[in-house]
């Protein structure tokens, strides 16, 4: 199967159409069932870029029951001004806080937070996550939102140089090397995103973040979550 994508994508948002081995087209993907997981950027920089058959490329499916999704943690370059202690404060009016916690989130809503040499486990307070829209109730959208904009001052996590995405593959023993080496100053252990919250957002004109999460198995192609 390949994906043909149209002139001038780079300026609207691309349209993909499925076709069989022969290039004829095969039916038109409607299936609410099934949901654009994952592609990588450089997939689309080649498709835009190429020529002839080298504006196509593989794609492959998964079910949704065979995919993993991995978190993307943050580490932040700094406090923003903040003392340990004060920033813990600031924190408490977003999460119920827990000194003694633990490097890996058990469950959405909660967060891992790495700070001084010291876990802390953070739980969302309920009036945050009151929300039906499932874009909203996202961990990393309640992150940015409540958090790394309004307390650390990084409003474009995406061009910000004071904020680093660590894949969750290096697992928590990745984000304390960064933070006991001085690198960065304080780290957020991230629950990944679910399947089924993924498919929730995938629809007309809802995009999320691309440091959201990461599908396992990985691959420069498209891949479907059906």
């Amino acid at each position: 199967m390949a994906f043909g994508t149209p002139p001038g994508w780079s300026r609207k948002p691309p349209r993909s159409t499925l076709f069989g081995v022969s290039s004829r087209p095969l039916r038109r993907f409607t299936s609410p069932t099934a949901t654009i997981g994952a592609l990588r950027p450089r997939g689309f920089v080649r498709a835009r870029d190429g020529a002839g058959h080298s504006s196509f490329f593989l794609s492959v499916i998964f079910p949704h029951n065979q995919a993993q999704i991995l978190p993307y943690n943050r580490a932040l370059k700094d406090l923003n001004g903040f003392s340990p202690g004060h920033l813990l404060e600031k924190l408490d009016g977003v999460f119920i806080v827990h000194s003694q916690g633990a490097p890996q989130p058990t469950r959405q809503h909660e967060l891992g937070f790495y700070l001084a040499g010291h876990w802390h486990t953070l739980n969302v307070r309920p009036r945050f996550a009151a929300t039906t829209d499932p874009l909203e109730r996202l961990d990393v959208t309640l992150l940015q939102k409540y958090v790394l904009e309004p307390i650390f001052g990084i409003t474009d996590p995406r061009t910000s140089t004071r904020v680093n995405f660590v894949g969750g593959i290096r697992g928590q023993a990745e984000l304390e090397r960064l933070v006991n080496h001085g690198e960065y100053a304080c780290a957020f252990s991230m629950f990944p995103t679910s399947i089924e919250n993924l498919m929730a957002i995938a629809t007309p004109g809802v995009s999320c973040h691309p440091r959201a999460r990461g599908l396992s198995p990985s691959s420069e192609m498209l891949c479907f979550a059906i």
